[in-house]
Order: structure tokens, then C-alpha cells, then sequence
């Protein structure tokens, strides 16, 4: 089938399988390949994209449901000048990358929760990450870069 779709602000048409994970569709065809393959079952979070503004698992998410849809990938969030999102410098700054192949997902989630709500509470940080997963940091301070992400540098 031919897939239509705005992607990072860009309309693109791809042929997929409509039951073919978005995933696929975007590491492959038009690679993108921030977005990392983790598990594949939709538990551990590596493969978030924003979906119409809302983290998916984009390992589960079948491709034909986009059809019409924004999609956001890592991609999207450094400036056209290589700037680096907020969130994403603050990941930086604060020590929050190690291994790195988690940090694509951790940062779509919380960039859909800081468009939300530009100030939430450590406790709604951390519910907004509940699916995603890092073997390496320990959490502590990918929510301590999210807090200095917001100006609450607790």
C-alpha cells in the first residue's frame, strides 16, 4: 500500500505493508535511524517516536495507522543549525547518556511531557518514563536532566 505522512515536518510517501511496524518504515525505507530496535514487544521504550504528539512504541505500532499522521522522530528536535534541544543538552550537561541506546526514546517521551506540561513535578517525570528503560544511569539523572530541562534545577 502507499503510506502518505508528515514526517519531522516533511510529507512523505512510502509503499510498506500496512501491518509492518512503523519502525521498519522509518529506519528503513526512510532512514531514520535515531529511533533504535530494541525489543520489539513495546516494553522497553527505545523505539519511541511521537505519534500526533503522544510517545508510541513505534516496534508495535503498525505503519498503515499513520496514514495522515505527524510524526516526530529524534531527528526532529536539534535546530536546523545543529542546535541542540534543550532537553537533549541538558541530557549532556547533566551526565545523562552513557551507552546512548536508550536516549533516543527517553528523549521523545520527555519532550512530549515538556510540551504538555513545561514544569512537571519529579513524580510526573518519572510516570511519564515508567516505559522506558536503562540498563546503564540508573534513572537518577535522566530526571535530574528533565528538571534542569524545565528551569528547576533541584
Amino acid at each position: 500500500m502507499k503510506l502518505s505522512f508528515n514526517v519531522n515536518q516533511r510529507d512523505v510517501t512510502v509503499d510498506v505493508d500496512g501491518a509492518e511496524p512503523l519502525l521498519h518504515v522509518l529506519r528503513e525505507r526512510l532512514k531514520l535511524t535515531g529511533t533504535k530496535q530494541g525489543c520489539d514487544e513495546g516494553e522497553c521504550g527505545a523505539c519511541t517516536v511521537l505519534v500526533d504528539g503522544r510517545p508510541v512504541d513505534s516496534c508495535i505500532l503498525p505503519a498503515g495507522v499513520v496514514a495522515g499522521r505527524q510524526i516526530r522522530t529524534v531527528e526532529s528536535l536539534a535546530g536546523p543549525d545543529g542546535q541542540l534541544a534543550a532537553i537533549q543538552q541538558s541530557f549532556v550537561d547533566r551526565f545523562a547518556i552513557q551507552c546512548g541506546f536508550c536516549t533516543p526514546g527517553f528523549l521523545m517521551t520527555l519532550t512530549a511531557l515538556l510540551e504538555e506540561n513545561p514544569r512537571p513535578e519529579e513524580t510526573e517525570i518519572r510516570g511519564a518514563l515508567s516505559g522506558n528503560l536503562c540498563r546503564c544511569t540508573g534513572y537518577s539523572t535522566i530526571v535530574d536532566a528533565a528538571l534542569a530541562a524545565t528551569g528547576d534545577d533541584q
